[in-house]
């Protein structure tokens, strides 16, 4: 999947217009236009970032579509799985966690831990959420 063909993707499943993602991207229209279409198959790293910022995604997998990075450099999702991979709690509550939208920011500071730091962060969120759910019950 190009890098043209990956925006255009996510854009639609946001439900938002060229333009709307122009507008949250603060890029132009045309840069949109340009990328989606294939006509600029090598955008400018800073143009991807913000407009997977504005899609609300990691801009690792634009660079890999784009040809900036290497296809097999792991997704922060992807080493966050690894990491606690060894911990059947800790991986079915990851299971869950990696799809709640207001941890993403979360997922993407974790690029340059290690994977024992991702499991005590991983294990932190845990004891909050069993906390709250705790506290709910009462």
């Amino acid at each position: 999947m190009t890098i043209g063909e990956l925006i255009k993707k996510l854009r639609e499943q946001k439900g938002f217009s060229q333009r709307q993602l122009a507008l949250y991207a603060e890029v132009s229209n045309t840069e949109i236009s340009k990328i989606e279409s294939g006509e600029r198959q090598n955008p400018n790293p800073e143009i991807l970032k913000k407009i997977a910022s504005a899609l609300n995604v990691d801009y690792i997998e634009f660079f890999k579509a784009a040809g900036y990075l290497d296809p097999d450099t792991p997704s922060p999702v992807d080493k966050i799985t690894d990491s606690v991979s060894d911990d059947p709690e800790l991986a079915k509550f990851w299971d869950e966690l990696k799809e709640r939208e207001d941890l993403q920011l979360l997922f993407k500071q974790t690029r340059e831990m290690s994977p024992e730091d991702v499991k005590k962060i991983i294990r932190i969120i845990k004891a909050i959420e069993d906390e709250e759910a705790a506290h709910d019950d009462l």
